[in-house]
């Protein structure tokens, strides 16, 4: 049988392993992917720590993998060989649950996770369900598309579903992975956007991506800064701190929005008092494959790319460790 290069996670907190595999065949329901990039993500240290609930070791992580389907197993009428396609975090769904006969696919109660549930991108190729699947328009590089799997899809997806209107003003709190998207989206959206994030050194980065203010949260208290800009009717949190996040809901218009993406290791601590005039928090997950589709589409539309370091697949441990410690600038992506 054929053989491919992948890098899996064997034990808890053990490391990247390179290995030789079978090329898996595609059942039925499910395609094959020849990978031609896979973003790396935070949320891979669940794979790494095998930590996340119902994991299953050896796995191969990644879900922001990108490429072009080489095999589609039976009843599988939407796809065939040839397409470029995406996968992101949603790695699937049941279709029979409450959740799913509602048409929330993302709370669906069998739902599966790409690169946790089953195999994911950290190989050279990939089974994943068909319904998982994003076409990747024309272009957008297999390498850009990756992130916008998951960063890109989180803060686009996000942002049109939170109730803010063009014209008005949203503030992103952290310019990183997820931030540096999140701007630019901001901006094409039409909203008046204002960058968070601490150092005056990251002001000119800010509004080369389309930031119309910037606060250096270091000089400025987040709250303080907002109020001095007429407060903002969105504040999105990319940044996993709650420090960042309680400080952001005093700047907050009577009815704004704290809208969290980054989840912090420790407790969100909140004055009711501050919510009575209206203000809300609330989350976000990403997105299904749609979602996703809405997503590259848009950034092909506008021009929203998000910057890239490669790494070759084998040097995957490498590109994990630079992401995790903020070495990367935003995301890191393997290739084969």
């Amino acid at each position: 049988m054929a053989k491919m290069k992948a890098i899996q996670v064997s034990k808890a907190n053990g490391p990247f392993e390179l290995v030789e595999r079978d090329i898996p065949t595609p059942g039925p329901h499910w395609v094959r992917i020849k990978i031609e990039a896979c973003g790396v993500c935070h949320s891979d240290v669940f794979v790494k720590s095998g930590g996340y609930p119902g994991l299953q070791l050896p796995r191969i992580p990644g879900h922001e993998l990108a490429g072009t389907i080489d095999a589609v197993g039976p009843e599988v009428n939407n796809w065939k060989v040839g397409d470029r396609v995406g996968v992101g975090w949603h790695g699937g769904h049941c279709f029979e649950c409450d959740a799913c006969r509602r048409g929330h696919f993302l709370a669906c109660e069998q739902g599966k996770v790409t690169g946790i549930s089953h195999d994911g991108g950290y190989a050279e190729y990939a089974v994943v369900p068909a319904e998982s699947v994003a076409r990747i328009p024309e272009g957008l590089s297999a390498v850009d598309a990756g992130p916008l799997l998951c960063a890109g899809v989180t803060v686009y997806n996000s942002m049109r579903h939170s109730g803010a209107r063009a014209g008005r003003t949203v503030a992103i709190q952290g310019i990183g992975g997820l931030g540096h998207l999140a701007i630019q989206y901001a901006n094409k959206m039409g909203f008046r956007v204002i960058a968070l994030s601490r150092g005056a050194d990251k002001a000119a980065l800010a509004k080369e991506l389309g930031a119309h203010h910037y606060v250096d949260t270091d000089a400025t208290p987040t709250a303080e800064g907002l109020k001095q800009l007429g407060g903002a009717d969105l504040v999105v949190a990319v940044a996993p701190s709650s420090d960042a996040m309680q400080s952001a809901i005093d700047g907050l218009t009577a009815h704004g929005k704290l809208l969290i993406l980054a989840a912090p290791f420790t407790p969100l601590s909140v004055n009711a008092m501050g919510l009575l005039s209206g203000k809300t928090i609330a989350g976000w997950p990403s997105g299904t494959s749609i979602d996703s589709e809405d997503t590259m589409k848009f950034s092909v539309l506008t021009n929203v790319r998000p910057r890239v370091e490669t790494f070759k697949l084998d040097h995957a441990e490498a590109a994990f460790t630079a992401m995790m410690t903020n070495k990367v600038r935003f995301r890191a992506v393997l290739v084969p």
